[in-house]
C-alpha cells in the first residue's frame, strides 16, 4: 500500500472525526488503511472507547483485517478489541437479537420468538430445500390462492422477492404491512411519469419515433392477452410518440389481491423460519431493524457516538437506514467507490452513495414520522476523495475510465461526457508505467488465450513486480483469467487440462450440474422409480453406446452388477449414505464430491423430504443453476480462473478478461420472474390465470405489466461497473479477449483488435506444484480405489447417536483449517470452535491443514489405493501427530473412526519413517482428545476383501 505515512488525502480523512464524511475511495487508493488508522485515531480521544465507535464493513475477513490493523496503529490490543463492535450488518444483527430481540417478531404479529439457538442459514441451496417445503404445505392450506400459483412458473421465485422486499424495508405484519411498506408496493407513479416522458420524446430532434414506441413495435408477439387487451395500433398510436394516457392506462391496475397474496406468503414463511428455528440474512436485518424502531430505550441505549460503514456502495435501503438508527450523534462515514457497485443481484443500491444527501434526507424523515428515531443533524455532508491508486499502472487507471462509458449495445445512447464528468480520476503511485493493453479474437478463444498465456510466462516483456520491488519475468500464478459468466470458466478449465497447463478455478459452480451430482441424481431416480433416465445415464457412465442403452432399457436387461448395487444402494436408509456409496462405487473424491454430499446431508438434516422431493428439488437446483463455493485447485503456481464479481477486493499482476461476447458480457438477461417488484412501478404480476376468458381455462400474459417493463429504460451502467471492476484488478498488463461475435464494450474501448489463430503444438507448459503427501497412485484402469469411509458402517450413525449435522461439522472443519492457516477467522462464541482454537494455540510445531493422503497396498496380489483427507498435522522434530475433528457428543462412532485413522497413521508413518507417529481424535464438543491404536496394513487388507466381495 501507501507505506507507513498516509498521503495528504489520507491524512486529511484520518483526522477528520467529527461530522459527516462521504468517502469516495477509489480503486485501490488504500481505503482500508485509511480506515483503520481513522479508527486508531477515533478511540486515542480521551472519554472515547472502542464500544463508542461502530465499524461495519461487508465480509468476516474484511472486519477481522481491519480490527488486526487497528491493533498494530492504536493503544489496544486484540483482546481489548475482541468484542468491539467491528463486524458485518449480518453479524451486528444477530447480536442484537441475540441480546435484545427475542421478542421482535411480536412487532409483526408473529407469535414466535427468536432462540439463542436460532440458526442462520447462509447456504441459498439449503433455504431454497426450506422454502419448497413452506410453499408445499402452503399451498395445501390456501386454496384461494390456487390461481396466482398456476400462474407462476417457478414457486422458488418468491423466495427472491421475499428476500428482496426485505433488502429494500418492506415487512408484512399480520393484518398489512410494517410502517409504510404498502406504499412502496404500489409504486410511484410521479416517478414513472417522469421516465415514461423521456422515453416518450421523438428522436433526432422530432424526425424519429420516440424509444417507447420503437420498443412497443413487439407488443403481442409470442402472447396471449386477455379479451380486453388494446389492440397495438391503440398502444402505439399515431406519429412518433405512443398517446400520453398510456402511462396512466398501464400504471393505474387494481393489485389488491396480488398484494395479499404476497402478504401472506410473506408473513406465513417468517413464522415457519422461525418455527423451525432459523433465519436468513435478510431476516436477520428484518428484525433487528423493528426492534430498533420500536425500543426507543434500547435504541438511545445504544446510539454510537461514532460510525463508519465500508464498502458502502454494497450497502442495500435496509442497511441505511440501520446505519442511522445506531448512530447516536451525526459522526457518520461511509466510505465507497460508486464505479465498483456490482452486487445489485444481492439487493445493493448503487443509489446509497450516489443519491447519498437526498436519501440521508428522506429516510430521516421516514424514520422520524411518527416519532424522533434520528435526532441529529443531516447537514451539512462533507465529501473527500482518495485518487492515489497503489495497485496500478497509469496506463490502466486512464483506460479504465473508458469501461463506464462503453456502449453496451451498438444504438446504445449514452451520455459520456456526464459520466466522465462524475468519475474521479486516479493517479497511480509508480512511475514505472511499461503496461501492455491489448485485445484479441479468435474463433477459438479457449485455445487463443491458453496460447496468450504461454507467450506470457518468463516473457520479460511482461514484466511484474516481485515480493522484493525488482522485477521478474511472469509465472502461471501471476495470472488471472476473469469472465462475466461461470460456464466460460469451467469451460476453459477443461481445455487447459486438455493441454496441461495448470489452471485453478476459484468461486462458485453449479454444483448440482457436475458429473457427480447427475450420478447421485441417476441412482436416487433409479431407486425411486427404475427411471428411464436415471438408467440412461448410468448406462452411458459404464460405456453402453445409445443403441445398447436403448435396448437394455426397452427389454429390462440391465447388468447384473448395477441390478445388484442397486439393492444394495436400498438397504440404506439415508440420503447422504445413497450419495457416499455412490461415491465410493464410481470413484469420485475432492472437493465437488464433498459439496454435493455435504449438501444433499444437510438438506435431509433440515427438511422432511422424501426421496422423491429430494429428486424433483436437484431437478429445480440444475434448472436455477444454484450455486456453492468449490475451489477446484492446481497446486500454488498455477493461472486463476474467477468470475469478476468473485474478484472484488482482488489484485493480480496479470488480467486476462476474456468471453466479451456478445450476449455474454453484457449479460443478456432472461424473461423475468412472473411476479416482480421494480422500482419505481411496484409489485407487479407478469402472468394471470384465468377460467372464464374464451372460455377455456389459461395463463395469459398481462398486457398492462409488459408495457410498463417496455417503458422502463434498459439500464447497463452496473455492466459497466463490472467491465471497470475487472480492467482495475490489473496491476502491470491487460488482455481482453472475445470470440467470433465480440461484444460493444470490445469495440467501444480504445484498444486495438487482433484477430488471432493460435497454434498449440508447441506447447510446452512448466510442471506445476502439487499438494504434498500424495504418494504416486496406481494407474485407474489396473487397481481398484476406496475412500477411508468405505469401510466405515453407516448404521453407527443411525439413531441418536449425538451427531449435530453435516451443515454443523463442515463449519467447525472450515474454522479450523483457515485458522491454521493464519486467515482472520473468529469463533463467534461457538464453543466447538473455542476448543479447535485452543488446542491448535497449545501446539508447538508445524501445523498443516487439510492434507490429501493416499495409502497403496497390495491385496491378493491386486495393487489397490485408500485415499482421503487428513483435518491436521502436527509435526515437530522427533514426532508427527495426526489428529481428526469429530463433532459428536459422544464417543459412539469411535472404533468405527479407528479404521479410518489407521489409514493415515501408514500414510504419515511411511513418509516420516525416522520419527514417532501418533493418531487422535480430538472431540470439538468438549475439547478431549482420545488416541487411537492403529490396525495394522494386514488388518487393513482384510477391510478391503471384505468390502471387494
Amino acid at each position: 500500500m501507501s507505506g507507513v505515512d498516509p498521503n495528504p488525502e489520507q491524512r486529511e480523512l484520518i483526522e477528520a472525526i467529527d461530522g459527516l464524511y462521504l468517502v469516495d475511495a477509489g480503486a485501490g487508493t488504500g481505503k482500508t488503511f485509511t480506515v483503520t488508522r481513522r479508527y486508531a485515531n477515533i478511540v486515542a480521544q480521551d472519554g472515547v472507547n472502542p464500544e463508542d465507535v461502530l465499524l461495519v464493513t461487508f465480509t468476516y475477513n474484511a472486519a477481522e483485517e481491519m480490527r488486526e490493523r487497528i491493533v498494530r496503529h492504536s493503544g489496544y490490543g486484540m483482546r481489548e478489541l475482541a468484542n468491539a463492535p467491528i463486524q458485518t450488518f449480518h453479524s451486528l444483527s444477530h447480536d442484537l437479537l441475540d441480546e435484545y430481540g427475542h421478542d421482535a417478531p411480536m412487532s409483526l404479529g408473529i407469535d414466535e420468538t427468536i432462540t439463542g439457538s436460532t440458526r442462520i442459514i447462509e447456504d441459498g441451496i439449503i433455504e431454497q430445500a426450506l422454502f419448497r417445503e413452506f410453499i408445499g404445505q402452503f399451498i395445501d392450506n390456501h386454496p384461494e390462492y390456487d390461481e396466482f400459483f398456476t400462474a407462476l412458473s417457478e414457486t422458488s421465485e418468491l423466495l427472491d422477492l421475499i428476500k428482496e422486499l426485505s433488502a429494500k424495508g418492506v415487512f408484512p405484519t399480520a393484518d398489512g404491512w410494517y410502517r409504510d411498506g404498502k406504499s412502496h408496493l404500489d409504486g410511484d407513479f410521479e416517478a414513472f411519469e417522469t421516465l415514461f416522458a423521456d422515453g416518450n420524446d421523438p428522436r433526432n430532434g422530432g424526425s424519429k419515433q420516440s424509444k417507447i414506441r420503437k420498443k412497443l413495435y413487439q407488443y403481442g408477439e409470442d402472447k396471449t392477452y386477455l379479451p380486453e387487451a388494446p389492440a397495438k395500433w391503440d398502444i402505439r398510436g399515431d406519429g412518433k410518440q405512443v398517446p400520453a394516457d398510456l402511462a396512466e392506462r398501464v400504471f393505474e391496475e387494481d393489485r389488491t389481491a396480488l398484494k395479499r397474496f404476497v402478504h401472506d406468503v410473506y408473513h406465513a414463511y417468517l413464522e415457519f423460519a422461525l418455527r423451525r428455528n432459523y433465519l436468513n440474512f435478510g431476516f436477520l436485518q428484518l428484525f433487528a431493524f423493528v426492534l430498533l424502531c420500536e425500543d426507543h430505550d434500547l435504541r438511545e441505549q445504544l446510539g454510537y457516538e461514532y460510525v463508519m460503514v465500508d464498502e458502502f456502495q454494497d450497502s442495500s435501503k435496509i442497511q441505511f437506514k440501520l446505519t442511522l438508527l445506531l448512530a447516536g450523534t451525526n459522526n457518520i462515514c461511509v466510505v465507497g467507490d460508486w464505479k465498483q457497485s456490482i452486487y445489485s443481484f444481492q439487493y445493493a443500491d448503487v443509489g446509497n452513495i450516489r443519491e447519498f444527501d437526498e436519501r440521508l434526507e428522506r429516510f430521516t424523515a421516514e424514520l422520524n414520522r411518527d416519532i424522533d428515531r434520528v435526532t441529529f443533524q443531516t447537514t451539512p455532508v462533507d465529501d473527500k476523495q482518495l485518487t492515489r491508486n497503489y495497485r496500478s499502472t497509469q496506463s490502466i487507471l486512464d483506460f479504465s475510465t473508458h469501461a463506464l462509458t462503453a456502449r453496451a449495445t451498438k444504438n446504445e445512447s449514452l451520455d459520456a461526457e456526464a459520466i466522465s464528468e462524475q468519475v474521479t480520476p486516479l493517479t497511480a503511485d509508480t512511475d514505472r508505467d511499461d503496461s501492455y493493453i491489448e485485445a484479441l479474437t479468435s474463433e477459438d478463444e479457449h485455445e487463443a488465450i491458453l496460447a496468450k498465456i504461454d507467450a506470457i510466462v518468463d516473457n520479460d516483456d511482461f514484466a511484474v513486480e516481485g515480493d522484493d520491488g525488482t522485477y521478474r519475468a511472469p509465472e502461471y500464478g501471476d495470472i488471472a483469467v476473469l469472465t462475466r459468466t461461470r460456464d466460460f470458466g469451467r469451460d476453459l478449465l477443461d481445455t487447459a487440462s486438455k493441454f496441461g497447463l495448470p489452471m485453478a478455478y476459484e468461486g462458485g459452480i453449479e454444483v448440482f450440474r457436475t458429473d457427480a451430482a447427475k450420478l447421485v441424481l441417476a441412482w436416487l431416480r433409479i431407486l425411486e422409480r427404475d427411471a428411464e433416465r436415471g438408467w440412461a445415464l448410468v448406462l452411458e457412465e459404464a460405456g453402453y453406446t445409445i443403441d445398447e442403452t436403448k435396448t437394455i432399457i426397452e427389454r429390462e436387461a440391465y447388468p447384473e452388477a448395477m441390478v445388484a448395487f442397486r439393492e444394495d444402494l436400498r438397504e440404506l436408509e439415508t440420503f447422504g449414505g445413497v450419495a457416499r456409496r455412490v461415491f465410493e462405487q464410481y470413484g469420485r473424491s475432492g472437493p465437488t464430491a464433498d459439496v454435493v454430499l455435504d449438501t444433499i446431508q444437510s438438506v435431509h438434516g433440515t427438511t422432511t423430504f422424501t426421496r422423491g422431493e429430494l429428486i424433483r428439488f436437484i431437478e429445480e437446483a440444475i434448472s436455477d443453476g444454484s450455486t456453492h463455493d468449490v475451489d477446484a485447485g492446481a497446486g500454488t503456481n498455477a493461472v486463476t480462473v474467477q468470475t469478476i464479481h468473485a474478484t472484488k477486493g482482488l489484485e493480480y499482476p496479470i488480467v486476462i478478461l476474456a468471453n466479451m461476447n456478445a450476449n455474454k458480457f453484457p449479460s443478456s438477461g432472461g424473461s423475468g420472474s412472473d411476479i416482480a417488484y421494480t422500482d419505481p412501478i411496484g409489485l407487479r404480476q407478469r402472468k394471470v390465470y384465468s377460467e372464464d376468458a374464451h372460455g377455456v381455462p389459461h395463463v395469459y400474459d398481462n398486457w398492462k405489466t409488459e408495457v410498463l417493463n417496455r417503458c422502463l429504460p434498459q439500464n447497463y451502467d452496473e455492466e459497466r461497473r463490472l467491465l471497470y471492476v475487472a480492467v482495475t484488478r490489473a496491476e502491470s498488463h491487460l488482455v481482453l479477449t472475445g470470440g467470433t461475435d465480440p461484444n460493444s464494450f470490445l469495440d467501444s474501448l480504445p484498444v486495438d483488435v487482433e484477430d488471432i489463430d493460435p497454434d498449440l503444438s508447441a506447447f510446452d507448459p512448466e510442471p506445476g506444484e502439487h499438494s504434498t503427501y500424495t504418494v504416486d497412485i496406481p494407474e485407474p484402469d489396473g487397481p481398484a480405489s476406496y475412500s477411508p469411509h468405505t469401510f466405515i458402517d453407516d448404521a453407527v450413525f443411525e439413531g441418536n447417536t449425538g451427531g449435530r449435522g453435516m451443515e454443523f461439522g463442515s463449519d467447525v472443519h472450515e474454522f479450523a483449517e483457515r485458522y491454521v492457516l493464519g486467515e482472520a477467522v473468529e469463533t463467534g462464541d461457538n464453543p466447538d470452535k473455542e476448543h479447535v482454537k485452543a488446542l491448535l494455540d497449545s501446539l508447538e510445531g508445524e501445523t498443516r491443514a487439510e492434507i490429501d493422503a493416499f495409502l497403496p497396498l497390495t491385496v491378493d496380489g491386486e495393487k489397490v489405493t485408500i485415499g482421503g483427507i487428513i483435518d491436521l498435522l502436527h509435526v515437530t522434530s522427533d514426532r508427527v501427530e495426526i489428529v481428526d475433528y469429530k463433532t459428536d457428543i459422544t464417543t459412539h462412532a469411535e472404533d468405527e473412526y479407528r479404521k479410518q485413522l489407521s489409514i493415515y497413521y501408514h500414510v504419515v508413518a511411511d513418509q516420516y519413517p525416522d520419527r514417532s507417529v501418533t493418531a487422535s481424535i480430538f472431540y470439538t464438543d468438549d475439547g478431549t482428545r482420545h488416541n487411537i491404536t492403529p490396525l495394522d496394513k494386514a488388518a487393513l487388507r482384510e477391510l478391503v476383501l471384505t468390502h471387494s466381495v
